[in-house]
């Protein structure tokens, strides 16, 4: 039993403690950028395609880190934080989201799907409703797609998400019921039409 606790590494710091830390030592700051980056890359991948994600991606850990001196350190998971700094360079790139999202509805090709056999795979789980969805999407205020695809394809919680959109999480609740009334309606309309 003593030989198995000798061999357990040591838990690694929050989010917040490795920003902290990275004020001194700026290689802390990749643990931050570990945990973070693929989950960024997959939500900004289906926002604007892989191409931008792979650009914007890195950007969002530059900002990050540039910013890190004004993080929040209450904040011990930096997710929301590192979600509204991918938002905001979203909506610099607003029109390539639409044209993705209407490119999507056109093809049935989801623009974030990479390889030929995932491409495959996502197809047939979406052919009829992928097209639809995107339409809806692309047809929504700025303001609700960002709190739904926050919600939806980032995981975040209404209180991440307020903290991600530094809105209230009333504000995030009355966007998000929004957003998904305008989507079933446009998909019972795509359905009846």
């Amino acid at each position: 039993m003593t030989s198995l606790l000798a061999t357990a590494r040591p838990a690694s710091p929050s989010d917040a403690a490795a920003i902290a830390a990275s004020i001194d030592a700026p290689h802390a700051f990749a643990a931050v950028f570990e945990r973070h980056h693929a989950p960024i890359h997959r939500y900004l991948a289906r926002r604007l395609g892989v191409d931008l994600a792979d650009e914007l991606a890195a950007e969002v850990f530059a900002v990050a880190f540039a910013k890190r001196r004004r993080y929040d350190a209450s904040f011990e998971d930096a997710r929301p934080w590192l979600f509204g700094i991918a938002t905001r360079l979203v909506r610099r790139h607003s029109r390539q989201e639409v044209r993705e999202l209407r490119a999507y509805a056109r093809t049935g090709v989801d623009p974030a799907v990479p390889s030929h056999d995932d491409r495959v795979a996502a197809e047939a789980d979406s052919a009829a409703a992928g097209p639809a969805l995107a339409a809806a999407l692309a047809a929504l205020p700025r303001a609700e797609r960002d709190a739904l695809l926050l919600y939806a394809w980032a995981e975040l919680g209404y209180p991440e998400i307020a903290a991600a959109l530094s809105i209230s999480p009333g504000t995030v609740k009355s966007r998000l019921h929004r957003a998904r009334r305008r989507v079933r309606e446009s998909l019972k309309g795509d359905v009846d039409g």
